[in-house]
């Protein structure tokens, strides 16, 4: 296993803030040459990106981003580390990483195109919790067994036996596999936890279908016995007036049995509606999560359009932005990917101009 050099997505940003604040330099002439060949070498990767189609230039786009994204949060944490600048430069970090998860799902399909979206999900949910809480993902940990910003696996020599059977699971995949195994193979207690709510929510579903059609048997049984016995004592104190009384009491068994079935209707009727309702919301909840990762990867494969400070939520198909960018103009474009979504039935935007 000690033979497998695990290349992690997040690497650069667990290294470049490992350093103590007191031994970098406030250097903001450094940092814009650092930055400004960043943005070159990013234009020189999309050009080289335009010449692919469909997923592959997808994930070429996605990987020029989280190159260049890179490349800023080391020159962050070495000429302008400040609170501010960290968390900036981590959650910037963590929404390319999550961009290029996202852009390597897409080449799957089904359960595994799922699995490996929670996962890539879950990973991006714990980079932005340490971003906000200014909070080193790599601290503490020994250079045998650090993890990144995403969560994953920095090294083999883990002590960690969950970690470790992560990495000879990607060791046997090889090639370019190995990032996207690391992702898939971490655990996921948001991923956890949803397929728990889910189980739970379904399990309650049944259990109070069952029970409200128990009632109903218990209940029809009950009035059948009921009427049975009555039916009885009348017959047996009515043998002299059988014709009269027999009718009257055909009579009062139909509207009994009517009054049962109605009710035994309605229970039913109101069972099925609660299930549809339960299933309508789950529904629709899976179609807002679609959109909100379509409307995304919209977003990140427009070349001139900032989109890792665009935060992007959906519900009943409403999408709603919020963020920062450069322009206006890259405002307008975003709102005009997101319209382009199928599903999607209105935007709203709240995008600020820097």
């Amino acid at each position: 296993m000690k033979t497998l050099i695990a290349t992690l997505l997040a690497t650069v940003a667990g290294a470049s803030f490992a350093a103590p604040t007191f031994a970098l330099n406030h250097d903001p002439a450094t940092y814009r040459n650092v930055t400004q060949k960043a943005a070159a070498d990013y234009k020189a990767a999309v050009a080289k990106c335009d010449g692919m189609s469909g997923n592959g230039k997808d994930v070429c786009m996605a990987e020029a981003r989280l190159a260049r994204t890179q490349a800023e949060a080391k020159a962050l944490s070495q000429y302008n580390n400040t609170p501010a600048s960290r968390g900036k430069a981590r959650t910037n970090l963590a929404e390319a990483e999550f961009s290029l998860a996202s852009a390597r799902c897409e080449a799957r399909s089904g359960a595994e195109k799922d699995d490996c979206m929670n996962s890539a999900k879950s990973v991006r949910t714990a980079a932005l919790a340490d971003a906000k809480a200014d909070r080193n993902p790599a601290a503490g940990a020994s250079a045998a067994g650090a993890t990144a910003s995403g969560g994953l696996v920095a090294s083999t020599d883990t002590r960690d036996p969950a970690k470790a059977a992560a990495v000879d699971k990607c060791a046997q995949t090889g090639g370019d596999a190995k990032t996207g195994c690391l992702i898939e193979t971490r655990p996921s207690a948001v991923r956890d936890a949803a397929a728990a709510a889910a189980s739970g929510a379904a399990e309650k579903t049944r259990d109070a279908a069952a029970v409200a059609a128990e009632k109903t048997k218990a209940v029809a049984a009950t009035a059948a016995d009921k009427t049975r016995e009555v039916a009885q004592v009348a017959a047996d104190k009515t043998k002299a007036a059988a014709s009269t009384v027999a009718q009257k009491t055909d009579n009062a068994l139909e509207r009994a049995g009517d009054k049962t079935r109605d009710a035994a209707a309605v229970t039913a009727d109101k069972s099925k509606d609660a299930a549809a309702v339960a299933a309508a919301k789950t529904r629709a909840a899976a179609a807002d999560t679609a959109i909100t990762t379509k409307v995304k990867a919209g977003l990140v494969k427009e070349p001139d359009l900032e989109s890792l400070g665009i935060h992007v939520e959906t519900e009943k198909g409403v999408v709603m932005l919020s963020g920062f960018v450069n322009s206006k103009s890259e405002a307008d474009k975003a709102v005009k990917v997101a319209k382009g979504v199928d599903g999607v039935t209105n935007v709203k935007s709240a995008i600020q101009v820097k």
